[in-house]
C-alpha cells in the first residue's frame, strides 16, 4: 500500500516540497534562454489574436490572417523605430557641438573640486580613467546582451506565427491535461487570463503614449533641445523599474545642462517629469 505526501509527517512533507522548489527553479534557470523568449511569444500572439481573428472573419485564410496581424505589428514597430531614428540624425548634427559644451562643464567642474575639495586634476582624470576602465567589462556584457536580444526579436515571430496558427490543439491540450468535469472552470480561467494579459498590454502601450506625449510637450515648453526625442526616450526607458525612470529624468537634465545657462530648466525639467 502506498502512502500519499499528504499522509507523510510534516518534515517529510516540507522536504519534498523544498527540493521540488529548488528543482524547479533550477530548471527554469537552465531553460531560461528558450523560455523567455516563448513567454514573450505568447504575449504577443494573445496581443494579436483578436487582430487575426478580424482578418478571418474577412474571409482571409487562417494563415494570411496571421501573416497580416503580425505584418500591421512589424509595422508599428518599424514606423516607431523610424521615428526616433530620424530624431536621432538631427541630434548627430549637433553632436560637436554638445561635446565641446560638455568637455567645457567638465573642465570648469574640475576646477570647482580643486577649489573646494584640493583634488588635483591629474587625480580627478586618473580616477575617471579608472572608473572607465572598470566599466569595459560591464559594456562588453552589455553588447553581449544586446546582440542575443537581437537574436532573440528574429525568433520571437516564428513563435508568434506557430502559436496562433496552432492555439486550438494548443488549447485542447490544455483541456486534456485536466479532468473532463473541470473544463468549464478551466476555459473561464483561460479567458480571463487572456483578457488580464491583453487589457496590461493594451494599458501598457497607452501609457507609454501618454507619457511620451506629455514628456515631449513639456521639454517643448522649456524649450529644451531635442525634446521630441528625449521625451520618447523617457516614456520606453519608464517601462524599466526604478532605473529606466532615473535615466529617463537624467537624459533631459544632462541635455539642459549643456545647452543652457543656469539651473532653472533642470528644476523645471525634474518638476515636470515627478509631476508626470
Amino acid at each position: 500500500m502506498q502512502l500519499k505526501i499528504k499522509d507523510q509527517p510534516f518534515y517529510m512533507q516540507a522536504t519534498v516540497i523544498l527540493f521540488g522548489l529548488i528543482l524547479t527553479v533550477y530548471v527554469f534557470s537552465m531553460l531560461a534562454d528558450i523560455l523567455i523568449p516563448i513567454a514573450f511569444a505568447v504575449f504577443l500572439a494573445i496581443l494579436l489574436n483578436p487582430l487575426a481573428n478580424r482578418f478571418q472573419k474577412l474571409k482571409l485564410p487562417r494563415i494570411l490572417s496571421i501573416i497580416a496581424a503580425m505584418l500591421v505589428a512589424i509595422i508599428t514597430v518599424a514606423g516607431l523605430f523610424y521615428f526616433l531614428s530620424s530624431q536621432m540624425a538631427q541630434f548627430g548634427d549637433s553632436l560637436p557641438m554638445l561635446k565641446q559644451k560638455f568637455a567645457e562643464i567638465l573642465l570648469e567642474t574640475k576646477h570647482w573640486i580643486t577649489a573646494r575639495f584640493g583634488v588635483a586634476e591629474a587625480k580627478q582624470d586618473a580616477m575617471i580613467k579608472d572608473a572607465l576602465e572598470s566599466s569595459q567589462s560591464m559594456v562588453g556584457k552589455t553588447l553581449n546582451g544586446v546582440l542575443g536580444v537581437f537574436a532573440v526579436v528574429f525568433l520571437i515571430p516564428v513563435y508568434v506565427f506557430f502559436i496562433l496558427f496552432y492555439k486550438t490543439l494548443l488549447l485542447n491540450f490544455v483541456y486534456e491535461v485536466f479532468a473532463e468535469e473541470n473544463s468549464k472552470k478551466v476555459s473561464e480561467v483561460l479567458v480571463e487570463t487572456k483578457s488580464a494579459i491583453q487589457s496590461y498590454i493594451v494599458g501598457l502601450l497607452i501609457e507609454t503614449l501618454i507619457v511620451g506625449v506629455l514628456n515631449s510637450a513639456a521639454l517643448l515648453l522649456l524649450d529644451v533641445k531635442y525634446a521630441i526625442l528625449i521625451g520618447s526616450l523617457g516614456a520606453i526607458l519608464n517601462l524599466i523599474p526604478y532605473l529606466g525612470g532615473i535615466i529617463a529624468i537624467a537624459l533631459p537634465v544632462l541635455m539642459a545642462t549643456v545647452t543652457k545657462d543656469g539651473f532653472t530648466t533642470q528644476l523645471g525639467v525634474i518638476g515636470a517629469y515627478i509631476f508626470i
